[in-house]
């Protein structure tokens, strides 16, 4: 039987990690290039494994396992081998007449000892990638993965405790209980992925001890479709962003469309044409489409599409199997603004398509909502790709694509309002985990007896000068003209 997480060993392991940080043992190069290593052999020797619990936990494909999660994962470990000695090194930063002689520069400094509570959807991806940032950046760290994706919890913490250095990395496994005693320690930095709700909790966790917060939530991400568009290409890469996508079961998802009266038809034609081509004509028979998590988040999604006035705008799909946990890809139109399948993000295979007059009024049905997490515009009008990018407030915007930023580590990905604060990926991910330290070094030459008392007005004058570098006035002052 398994030992149970107490409050002792919650502070254990926090004094633990924190000796080993005060020690030094995760600040060198080295160190941290051993780790990074590390944990590309658990992505080159495992793969099978990791494919195997994703299939246990979400019935994901293994296209999906493997190029979604394990894939990127490589590619953040090695951008970050490969810049790591740059991202480390301190950046040269300019001083002023006030500071002359003086150079100084920005040194990044790890935070010490870290947080990592993860999400269920991308199990593997969204527990690893952070904990990549905080190794690099050198910190000790404790990853929490989610309890609703057992299988890839159990295989994270048996592997994190074969590979890496367990006097600086942890894995707890658990549920409420287990986050709860964790968030009662305190953390130099915690980093959560999932839902607003348990951001909200995260958040007042961390306030006492005024521990700064990474906050990955979500939100109802909008697609906007213009007549100006292949439309053929646009609802391909619509649906591989929300069912090849872990079957909508992502932050980013595709959350409801936006398009016009008059080219509404034309949109829904297209996608139950290739939704077909797809999956075939019984998708909820197709091995290409991961499964609902659990029966909570199927009777959830079920509640949205029974609720009155919802069920009849169904126009393609709205099949279900509970003992399969099982949605079919469903397509609704014009459903109600203040229904709750639009009130809440939907995380699963619904799509509701919303018609307007114009497309004109997109922006201000965007505007009315709380700041997604991802919004997306198919278009070929240039015009209207630079307003959209200037005018909507989203964590990230694609134009002609969707999800594809994800995976462009020159990008920082995070959210904005409620879809979350702070952002990672690339040297982002080394940053959200770094203290810009800056330091001043000086001489004692020249020292300048202007900044001494007794004070005058001829002081006063020339250390105006200096503050506001006005080299006109200091020559007006030294020549006695001022």
């Amino acid at each position: 039987m398994a030992k149970v997480f107490q409050a002792a060993d919650a502070t254990d392991l926090v004094t633990d990690l924190r000796r080993s940080f005060d020690a030094g043992v995760t600040r060198g190069y080295e160190w941290r290039v051993t780790q990074l290593k590390k944990l590309l052999l658990i992505c080159d020797n495992h793969e099978p494994e990791i494919v195997s619990a994703l299939h246990d936990d979400l019935g994901k494909p293994e296209l999906e396992s493997s190029v979604y999660e394990v894939a990127l994962l490589r590619n953040s470990i090695n951008l970050a081998l490969k810049q790591l000695k740059d991202w480390m090194a301190p950046d040269k930063a300019k001083t002023s007449l006030t500071t002359f002689p003086a150079s100084a520069e920005i040194v990044s400094e790890p935070l010490g000892v870290v947080l990592v509570i993860s999400a269920w959807n991308y199990p593997f991806l969204l527990s690893i990638d952070p904990v990549i940032g905080a190794i690099s950046a050198g910190n000790a760290v404790v990853l929490k993965p989610s309890e609703l994706a057992p299988a890839s919890s159990s295989l994270l913490s048996k592997l994190l405790e074969q590979y890496l250095d367990s006097s600086a990395v942890r894995v707890v496994e658990g549920a409420v209980t287990e986050t709860t005693l964790l968030l009662e320690q305190k953390w130099d930095k915690i980093f959560y992925t999932g839902s607003s709700r348990i951001g909200r909790i995260i958040m007042m966790a961390a306030a006492k001890h005024l521990t700064p917060v990474v906050l990955e939530l979500g939100g109802k991400s909008p697609v906007v479709i213009d007549s100006d568009t292949n439309l053929k290409i646009t609802v391909k890469r619509i649906i591989a962003g929300k069912w090849g996508c872990n079957n909508g079961q992502a932050c980013i998802s595709p959350d409801y469309i936006l398009t016009t009266k008059e080219f509404s038809p034309k949109v829904i034609d297209a996608l139950k044409q290739e939704l077909e081509a797809f999956y075939g004509k019984n998708p909820m028979e197709s091995k290409d489409m991961s499964r609902i998590v659990n029966s909570n988040h199927f009777d959830r999604l079920s509640k949205m599409l029974e609720e009155k006035e919802v069920t009849d705008k169904i126009v393609y799909g709205g099949q279900k199997n509970r003992d399969k946990l099982k949605i079919a890809p469903t397509i609704l139109v014009d459903v109600p603004l203040d229904s709750q399948i639009m009130s809440e993000e939907i995380f699963g295979p619904l799509l509701p398509i919303i018609t307007l007059n114009n497309l004109e009024e997109i922006f201000d049905v965007i505007r009315s909502r709380p700041k997604p997490l991802a919004a997306y515009l198919f278009t070929q009008n240039q015009k209207l790709k630079e307003r959209f990018a200037m005018t909507v407030s989203a964590g990230g915007i694609v134009i002609n694509d969707i999800a594809v930023h994800l995976a462009v580590p020159t990008l920082p990905f995070g959210g904005v309002g409620e879809s979350g604060m702070g952002s990672y990926h690339g040297k982002f991910s080394f940053d959200a985990f770094s203290h810009k330290k800056a330091v001043l070094y000086k001489s004692f030459i020249g020292d300048a007896a202007i900044r001494y008392p007794p004070y005058s007005r001829g002081k006063l004058r020339l250390l105006k000068a200096l503050v506001n570098s006005n080299i006109v006035e200091i020559f007006k002052v030294l020549l006695g003209l001022s």
